[in-house]
């Protein structure tokens, strides 16, 4: 199982960036796939998860309304769009099979600061 996260970067408060994780190794389009996120100091918490054919998605209380999730399972694909992002959205974020993220890639850095 191999979950390939794109770099995350440095955004300015307010700003957007999308993540992309490249799944492969396991049939992605029979998993529910999941968002975590690990900021300093604080436990893995989940961010969003999406069901298999995109038929259900839902978000932290945290992140609603200015995340979005998606997955193209043509491409083995899930997405994550932050946009309005916040000083507390810092963290390190993986794609994961779980969300417990007992199977998770590799993790990105999102640092967000003016």
């Amino acid at each position: 199982v191999q979950l390939q996260a794109s770099r995350g970067g440095l955004v300015q408060p307010g700003g957007s960036l999308r993540l992309t994780c490249k799944a492969s190794g396991f049939p992605f389009d029979k998993y529910r796939m999941w968002w975590l996120r690990e900021a300093p100091g604080k436990r893995l918490e989940w961010v969003s998860h999406i069901n298999f054919g995109a038929s259900d998605t839902n978000y932290a209380a945290s992140v609603k309304g200015r995340f979005t999730i998606s997955r193209d399972d043509d491409k083995n694909t899930l997405y994550l769009q932050m946009n309005s992002l916040k000083s507390e959205d810092t963290a390190v974020y993986y794609c994961a099979r779980d969300e417990w993220g007992h199977v998770r890639g590799q993790g990105t850095q999102v640092t967000v600061s003016s």
